[in-house]
């Protein structure tokens, strides 16, 4: 069974930075390329960005480019998203994705 695990979240000033983590489990996770997305409530679903299953290829959403890194240990079975220059507009459940499962997801906030 697939699973992934979001922590990380919370609230920070703009400005601000977080780091998330995805703890991934059930699959072969060097195989595969993850994906972190957001959902903001009334709105769909965002993809913010993506990484090859070896790490060598990633891909940003227009909004975050400059702001945020994606990265993957494929040692450690975790996908991680550095994120910078939080916005309060960044502020979302923010979830990782492998083919169409997602997981729970964690919360950020960003604000004063």
């Amino acid at each position: 069974e697939v699973q992934l695990v979001e922590s990380g979240g919370g609230l920070v000033q703009p400005g601000g930075s977080l780091r998330l983590s995805c703890a991934a489990s059930g699959f072969t996770f060097s195989s595969r390329a993850m994906n972190w997305v957001r959902q903001a409530p009334g709105k769909g679903l965002e993809g913010v960005s993506t990484i090859k299953r070896d790490g060598g290829s990633t891909y940003y959403a227009t909004s975050v480019k400059g702001r945020f890194t994606i990265s993957k240990d494929n040692a450690k079975n975790t996908l991680y998203l550095q994120m910078n220059s939080l916005r309060p507009e960044d502020t979302v459940v923010y979830c990782c994705q492998v083919g169409d499962t997602r997981g729970q997801g964690t919360q950020v906030t960003v604000s004063t």
